[in-house]
């Protein structure tokens, strides 16, 4: 016997459909596996910081040369900064 959770008293979450374009399948699929990894989380007591992180990094992961870019922005970013504030000089 198996015992379900009694699921009547949860709220439906479900997210409103967009007027202006149809959802695609991988949109449905991607919103599916998302809300999976959610509840494991829940279940599991996983700080939702910690969920959003991992999710950012599987993101970042599965695009090549991704995590590069982001740190050569950084890095832009922190120059530009340090330029501004008169620490270093321009080249």
């Amino acid at each position: 016997m198996h015992n379900h959770p009694d699921t009547s008293a949860e709220p439906e979450t479900t997210e409103p459909e967009s007027i202006d374009a149809p959802r695609q399948p991988w949109q449905a699929e991607v919103g599916r596996l998302l809300t999976e990894a959610a509840a494991l989380c829940v279940e599991n007591d996983v700080d939702v910081d910690n969920f959003m992180r991992g999710a950012w990094s599987a993101y970042v992961e599965s695009r090549p040369g991704m995590r590069e870019q982001l740190e050569e922005m950084q890095l832009r970013d922190q120059l530009e900064e340090i330029r501004k504030l008169g620490r270093m000089a321009n080249a």
